[in-house]
């Protein structure tokens, strides 16, 4: 089991195959990973960084995507433990990591300053470790 992060479903979203290429490696997100990803996509969309098209062709990937979420009773309270552990001002980056905590398995993360200090909690990799 792996818990993937907003960047990681993002850029899967937007490449034609890109769920397929992890879906075989039980993958989880706290549900706040849709919402970072709905809004990016719309962002990029509004920009005018991709087409209509594909803004929704990416929206219809990450809706069917191989990942469930997963949403313990004590998410948030861990989210705030690592983000003051951690120093961040914000629990978004630590949902994500608190949910590896709590189900104890690995982040799968493009975010290399994430990674870099989720590396003092869980353990984390990138898309070229998997």
């Amino acid at each position: 089991m792996l818990v993937i992060d907003a960047s990681v479903a993002l850029s899967a979203a937007l490449t034609r195959d890109g769920f397929d290429r992890i879906e075989q490696l039980d993958l989880v997100a706290p549900p706040l990973m849709w919402s970072e990803v709905v809004s990016t996509l719309r962002e990029h969309a509004w920009r005018g960084d991709i087409s209509p098209g594909q803004a929704t062709a990416s929206l219809a990937a990450l809706m069917t995507a191989p990942v469930r979420k997963r949403a313990p009773r004590r998410l948030h309270a861990e989210a705030w433990r690592i983000a003051e552990e951690l120093g961040w001002a914000k629990t978004y980056d630590a949902e994500y990591v608190a949910l590896a905590r709590l189900l104890g398995c690995r982040l799968l993360t493009r975010d290399e300053r994430l990674r870099r200090g989720a590396a003092r909690v869980i353990e984390s990799i990138g898309p070229s470790d998997v």
